[in-house]
């Protein structure tokens, strides 16, 4: 095991578990869990060693992602939405001063990044933007209408998307980041939902000013297809498998102790548990094949941004995100009326209200449409093996 996963298992079994409850009760921002991870050093964790971190894989992200999961899913979630962000600074910064200063910041400080995509009057697509970013010398200012800017009030930083200038069209974007004092935030609604409660996923009117040094290089179209979208499906199937993991662990306890009280009879649930193990093993599977996949693919913006890729990452995030809540309902089950009681050690109530957030955070609808218009053009591959 990994000193980075050690780390990460200690945050999630110290902190996050015993805060977690207290996190969903109260739709709060887990402090305590992030407190911890900022001390353990794992936020900064993707930036590269030369700028002070440590230089993380794809596949470590991954692990920690699925590690904090299993204890707190809001916790997962926002760790799983920076590591995004940091990706994206990584991957496609490096050749910009600033961000190479945010690089040994973000690994110095521990700072928390958040993202400003999401906009009203674009009906749900990141790919377009109302806003832009307006130049005046080398100072920029941009004002953003964001329907959602998750434990955007908690973070140190935010890297939001706009029309490159004003007479641009919605789908030419960039990425501008902006620090704590680069800008205010006005909240335009709350977060009370089912479950993810406390990712405090506000909307917000964001204004903000910098230096044009703050805008990525590329283009936000191509941030997206290269690093955005997969490490997106990527993190966050780890986090739901992780939600999934921890259920089908106490639906295994819950039929041992079942088993332990009529010796040499199997219980009721044994049989729904074995299936569970299957379906679980199906997800983690179709997270590690996507993982190496991209992994493989890193460095070639050719096989980035290919069609069969897109339609691959899409895919993990349909299948997992539709399994994530098969499992934990068959957990449920298992456990009966012990699963259903949130007072119980075998609860799996606020899993389930999580795990539902799945096809809604990006809705799978929107998704499939997506791959469906790619399939039109997408020349089948027979093949077992790439």
């Amino acid at each position: 095991m990994s000193d980075l996963l050690q780390r990460a298992r200690r945050v999630g079994a110290e902190v996050a578990a015993r805060h977690a409850s207290a996190v969903d009760a109260d739709a709060r921002f887990p402090r305590e869990s992030f407190a911890a991870l900022k001390a353990e050093k794992l936020l900064g964790v993707m930036v590269p060693a030369e700028f002070g971190g440590a230089g993380a894989s794809i596949p470590e992200i991954l692990s920690l992602c699925h590690a904090l999961g299993q204890h707190c899913a809001s916790t997962a979630m926002i760790y799983a939405m920076h590591q995004i962000q940091v990706a994206c600074i990584v991957r496609h910064g490096q050749q910009s001063p600033w961000h190479r200063q945010l690089l040994q910041r973000l690994a110095g400080e521990q700072l928390l990044l958040a993202s400003a995509t999401s906009e009203a009057g674009v009906g749900g697509d990141v790919r377009s933007s109302v806003c832009a970013v307006e130049v005046e010398g080398q100072r920029l200012k941009v004002s953003k209408n964001a329907t959602v800017i998750s434990y955007g009030a908690d973070a140190d930083g935010i890297l939001v998307t706009a029309r490159r200038t004003p007479d641009s069209p919605a789908s030419d974007q960039v990425i501008v980041a902006v620090l704590k004092g680069d800008y205010r935030l006005e909240q335009t609604s709350s977060w009370d939902t089912l479950g993810m409660r406390g990712t405090c996923s506000n909307g917000y009117w964001l204004h903000a000013a910098g230096d044009v040094a703050q805008i990525l290089p590329l283009p936000y179209a191509d941030i997206s297809a290269q690093t955005m979208l997969p490490t997106s499906h990527l993190t966050w199937s780890s986090l739901w498998l992780g939600i999934a993991t921890d259920a089908v662990a106490r639906a295994r306890t819950f039929v041992r102790a079942e088993a332990r009280k009529k010796p040499g009879s199997t219980p009721p649930g044994a049989l729904r548990l074995a299936e569970s193990m299957n379906l679980l093993q199906h997800m983690k599977s179709n997270v590690v094949a996507a993982a190496r996949q991209y992994e493989a693919a890193l460095g070639s913006a050719e096989r980035l941004t290919a069609l069969s890729f897109a339609v691959a990452m899409n895919n993990l995030k349909i299948g997992t995100s539709q399994m994530a809540v098969q499992v934990v309902n068959h957990a449920l089950l298992i456990c009966g009326i012990s699963g259903y009681r949130n007072d119980s050690e075998f609860s799996v109530g606020r899993h389930l209200r999580d795990a539902h957030s799945a096809a809604l955070m990006v809705s799978n609808d929107r998704i499939l449409a997506n791959t469906a218009n790619l399939l039109l053009v997408l020349k089948d591959d027979p093949g077992l093996f790439p």
